[in-house]
């Protein structure tokens, strides 16, 4: 297999194959890792991050029931594909902005026939604020305009419109990153905070002391979290995270204000070097 170069609506875009395993591609914007797809194994998650965002859905409900989950951002689509092999019958929308993904993506990673996930050319939070009210069991956040998530994406108003979206026990996720002294994460937790007020932070230890840049997921619901559930998955991965919780996160969080639209930013640049790939 080679590599597939494309520009897209929003970046260039690089599907580089796996020597290690038969079908298994690595999705690039700009030379930003998006996503990780093995076609072969769709229940394999390369990325620490996605290992995460998959244990919160796992434990957003408990068994392997299908469940009702919109996917804003879509990349190669790893976590639509994973969920739809460990929890069958499930029905998933994904929103994706870049068009010209969408096709880079159908043509050369093509989603086999009956996963119940249903693609969507359209901007996340405008997608979001016309969805039906209470049609979601989860919602996960992974937007990142090339390695930053938008502006738009972290206010008071986007946070309503999602959890609208949810159902009363229903559980957000989002895909975060961020560095010392943490601005922007403390200023996520306390959007949030404003209307789901159960939340949890799944990060790699290193990077919850400020020892380096890196991927932290949000988990926010209207409900109790099992963060015992989340914390023993956590630490037994392959990739140990630490999950953050009551009274700790409550300390980090302190003095953070909710975003407002007219304050908005995007989420800081990472590093030169952290998250680059070819």
């Amino acid at each position: 297999m080679l590599p597939v170069l494309a520009a897209t609506d929003h970046g260039t875009a690089k599907l580089m194959p796996d020597v290690d395993r038969a079908r298994a591609w690595l999705l690039t914007v700009d030379g930003a890792p998006q996503s990780y797809v093995d076609l072969d194994d769709p229940a394999h998650l390369e990325f620490e991050y996605a290992r995460r965002l998959a244990l919160a859905v796992d434990c957003a409900a408990p068994g392997d029931g299908p469940l009702d989950v919109v996917h804003l951002g879509g990349g190669a689509l790893s976590l639509p594909r994973r969920t739809a092999a460990v929890r069958p019958g499930s029905r998933q929308h994904v929103v994706e902005a870049d068009g010209g993904l969408i096709a880079l993506v159908a043509e050369h990673l093509p989603l086999p026939p009956d996963t119940g996930i249903t693609v969507h050319h359209a901007d996340a939070r405008a997608w979001l604020e016309q969805a039906p009210a209470g049609s979601a069991d989860v919602l996960v956040a992974d937007v990142f305009g090339g390695a930053r998530v938008p502006a738009h994406l972290t206010t008071l108003p986007y946070a309503r419109a999602a959890a609208r979206l949810l159902r009363p026990d229903g559980v957000y996720v989002a895909n975060l990153a961020d560095g010392a002294p943490f601005a922007f994460l403390r200023s996520q937790l306390a959007t949030f905070a404003a209307v789901l007020p159960e939340l949890a932070l799944i990060a790699e230890p290193g990077v919850l002391r400020g020892r380096r840049f890196g991927n932290a997921v949000l988990v926010a619901s209207r409900r109790p979290l099992d963060t015992a559930a989340l914390a023993r998955r956590a630490a037994a991965d392959a990739f140990p995270a630490r999950v953050e919780h009551g009274a700790a996160l409550t300390r980090f969080t302190a003095g953070a204000a909710a975003v407002r639209d007219e304050d908005a930013v995007p989420s800081p640049a990472p590093p030169d070097g952290a998250f680059g790939i070819g």
